[in-house]
């Protein structure tokens, strides 16, 4: 009979690979190669969302990458949010670019329904864009994760959705908590998710953020560059991150 000590310990520190069912390894290198080795990419749904952010994803979301993440999100194997988070960071900094001296890039992740945080007794995401962070600064990158979005109503299950459906199911669920505004100003603002598909999340996410932003009307500083992305203050000229994206999503030049 298993003890209450040994099934925490095997949700904390799997014995198998979260890839590939390897045994005696929480995460073996083959599936660590495909999981973080690949060069990231700018992504894009087809067809993309009114909206959508430039999106950075850092693997095709397939075999060994997605048992690792459904492994995370549904299993609860935390082990693996450090390797997810290595991940994530490489697409943070691929869409980030250059270092600028804007402040710290602050890492905004999307928020899950409450209900499904509940059932999984974590919050998947934010534990990913916290190892992410830890893994830019250990490179030199100030960054922090600024947990500033909530939901403001229930939404459906996305399963079964099609991805019109889910932006109709998304639109206006999401908004930013009263009195952060001004934490978005502090930094380069980066949204950050595990996984996209149809780009509805990230661009509900984005559409929130955006709402909080000062119109290209109002007084600007001495000094200060005007923004120039129609009406969003600079800080929000908003960029997206994420661990992985469908496969068809990495061939953005479609005829």
């Amino acid at each position: 009979m298993r003890g209450w000590w040994q099934d925490f310990t095997d949700l904390v520190l799997p014995a198998d690979c979260g890839g590939c069912g390897r045994a005696r390894t929480a995460l073996c290198e083959p599936c660590r190669r495909a999981l973080c080795g690949a060069v990231p990419r700018r992504v894009r749904p087809w067809p993309a969302p009114p909206g959508l952010p430039v999106v950075h994803a850092a693997a095709p979301y397939a075999d060994a990458v997605r048992a690792v993440l459904l492994a995370h999100k549904e299993r609860g194997a935390l082990v693996l949010a450090g390797a997810l988070g290595e991940a994530l960071a490489q697409a943070v900094r691929a869409g980030a670019g250059p270092r600028q001296d804007g402040g710290p890039l602050l890492l905004v992740p999307v928020p899950s329904a409450r209900r499904a945080t509940a059932a999984r007794g974590h919050d998947p995401v934010r534990r990913i864009a916290l190892a992410a962070s830890r893994a830019l600064r250990r490179d030199g990158v100030p960054a922090r994760v600024l947990s500033v979005l909530r939901q403001r109503r229930a939404v459906a299950d996305q399963s079964g959705l099609d991805a019109r459906q889910r932006l109709v199911n998304l639109t206006g669920a999401l908004d930013v908590f009263p009195g952060t505004e001004r934490l978005l100003a502090t930094g380069r603002v980066v949204l950050v998710d595990d996984l996209m598909t149809t780009g509805a999340s990230l661009t509900e996410a984005a559409r929130a953020l955006r709402a909080v932003t000062r119109p290209q009307s109002a007084p600007v500083a001495p000094g200060a560059e005007r923004p120039r992305n129609g009406g969003s203050t600079g800080f929000l000229r908003t960029q997206a991150a994420v661990v992985a994206a469908s496969p068809d999503s990495f061939e953005i030049n479609r005829n």
